[in-house]
């Protein structure tokens, strides 16, 4: 059984094929959080850039090492040069201080005992091991090697790499100007008096939160706009030329008042799938601008909304703004109150996490059921005729 569904992906794919990646431009590392790396990330030198010392202790030659005492030539602490190493003496080092060229190994501080200017070294220890206790040059990493690849996605993880091979600036691809079409003649601002036909938009405060959430988009504005063909059209004949994306949700269906395939269309968009056999989410639509540019209608009830965006949408972006590695990695977990319910098509069901790789399914009312929307965790993907257990591919909010 395919978990991840291959109209799912071939969908996704078919978009994605024909994207290019924005623009770059050089910023300081403290901004680039969460940014697409455009140049690779060398170590300058090797690391460590000498051998140190893994320990508090005394460094040997292994041929020094006997039962008398041994006398200590000097100490260096972390951030020093090392010292000579006269032969049958030790060097008292610190965790992190280099060792003096020819040093073998380094003797644990509380396997000897201390005597002034002299050690002897426990008898109830095992001999020790040829540069046991000493981090060798090189060892982690060697000069002029890559440590993060094009395309990475900088992390606080990340940062230690930039640090410690000297990149205060760095080329990364730039953030994706994006923004958001929410369509219907009956939605309304969340502060505005509503009547009984009417709905407060929840789409649009929705997919902003989300996709201002990702470091590398740049929402630029959402808008509401009524169901009318000619004011649509203009608005993406007018926005298409000035962004890298735009997110329409609602009027992709066949109805009416669905102008929005039509709108792509007259803003010589082209469409590259409509309707795909998924459950909530089946007139989503993918498109791409004259340009390139990409270009998702979303459906408008507020569960196909989120979960398409998340399913879709996310990976599309990331796949604009530079990511190596875009595709979606799914957690997988177990179902703890499996039904035996089945679709002919993908369902993405609604879930709320109970333990470790457990969730439960959530009762929802369909794809405007806006109270189960709000209590999940995210959602699982179920393939077509499929029931169970699990496991399952786990998409989180």
């Amino acid at each position: 059984m395919d978990l991840l569904s291959s109209q799912v992906e071939s969908a996704i794919q078919s978009v994605a094929d024909s994207l290019e990646t924005v623009s770059h431009e050089s910023i300081e590392w403290n901004q680039a959080h969460g940014r697409f790396l455009h140049e690779e990330i060398l170590a300058d030198r090797d690391s460590p850039a000498v051998d140190v010392s893994a320990m508090d202790g005394y460094a040997l030659r292994l041929a020094d090492i006997h039962d008398g005492p041994i006398e200590v030539a000097g100490t260096v602490a972390a951030g020093h040069p090392p010292l000579p190493f006269p032969v049958g003496k030790t060097i008292r080092v610190f965790t992190g201080a280099p060792v003096p060229a020819g040093a073998e190994c380094v003797i644990r501080r509380e396997d000897t005992e201390e005597n002034g200017d002299t050690i002897s070294i426990r008898s109830t220890i095992r001999p020790p091991r040829l540069f046991e206790n000493i981090r060798r040059r090189g060892e982690n990493i060697g000069a002029g090697v890559c440590l993060l690849q094009e395309g990475t996605q900088l992390t606080s993880a990340g940062v230690s790499a930039l640090a410690s091979f000297g990149y205060p600036e760095l080329d990364v691809f730039r953030k994706v100007r994006l923004v958001i079409l929410n369509t219907g003649d009956e939605i309304r601002a969340i502060n505005d008096p509503v009547e009984d036909w009417q709905i407060r938009d929840s789409n649009g405060p929705c997919l902003e939160y989300l996709l201002k959430s990702q470091p590398y988009l740049d929402v630029v504005a959402r808008v509401r706009v009524k169901d009318d063909l000619p004011s649509l059209r203009k608005l993406l004949q007018q926005w298409i030329p000035e962004f890298d994306a735009i997110i329409v949700t609602g009027g992709v269906s066949m109805g009416d008042t669905d102008h929005v395939p039509s709108a792509i269309e007259g803003a010589r968009g082209k469409i590259l799938f409509h309707k795909i056999p998924i459950r909530p989410g089946k007139p989503m639509l993918g498109a791409l601008g004259p340009n390139g540019q990409l270009i998702l209608g979303l459906p408008g009830n507020p569960v196909s909304t989120l979960v398409t965006a998340r399913r879709f949408a996310l990976p599309l972006l990331r796949k604009l703004a530079g990511a190596r590695d875009w595709l979606t990695h799914p957690t997988m977990v177990h179902v703890q109150n499996p039904d035996e319910r089945t679709l002919d098509m993908v369902w993405f069901r609604l879930v709320r996490m109970v333990g470790a790789g457990c969730v439960e399914l959530l009762d929802g009312r369909g794809s405007g059921d806006i109270a189960s929307l709000a209590v999940s965790d995210g959602f699982i993907e179920i393939p077509p005729n499929a029931s169970g257990l699990g496991p399952w591919p786990y998409y989180r909010w």
